[in-house]
C-alpha cells in the first residue's frame, strides 16, 4: 500500500509505504500534511513531535535581519546561528 502526497504543482512531497497487512493511520497522514502546508510558504521546518501551534524552525538560508523581521514579526529565539525558533507564522489561520 502506498500513500503519495503532492503539492498543487504535482510535486511529490511525501511517500509512505505500508505493508499490505497494515492499515494506514489517517492521523499520521494529517500530521504530515499540516507541516507541508506550513513549511513551503513560510521557509520554516517543524521539529520533532511538532503539533499545530508549536514553535517552528527558521530556515538557515534566511540571514538578512530585515527579511527576518518582515517574515517573523513575532520575533525568534536564536539557539545557534543555524537554529532559530519562532512562533508558528500562520497560527491564527488554522
Amino acid at each position: 500500500m502506498f500513500v503519495f502526497i503532492t503539492n498543487p504543482n504535482k510535486k511529490v512531497r511525501l511517500t509512505l509505504t505500508y505493508s499490505t497487512t497494515t492499515g494506514r493511520i489517517f492521523d499520521e497522514i494529517l500530521r504530515v500534511i499540516n507541516p507541508i502546508q506550513l513549511t513551503e510558504p513560510y521557509q520554516v521546518s517543524t521539529p520533532v513531535n511538532w503539533k499545530q501551534g508549536d514553535h517552528v524552525v527558521i530556515a538557515p538560508s534566511i540571514q538578512d535581519e530585515q527579511e527576518l523581521k518582515r517574515k517573523f514579526p513575532n520575533g525568534y529565539k536564536e539557539l545557534q546561528p543555524y537554529f532559530r525558533l519562532t512562533p508558528q507564522p500562520n497560527k491564527g489561520q488554522n
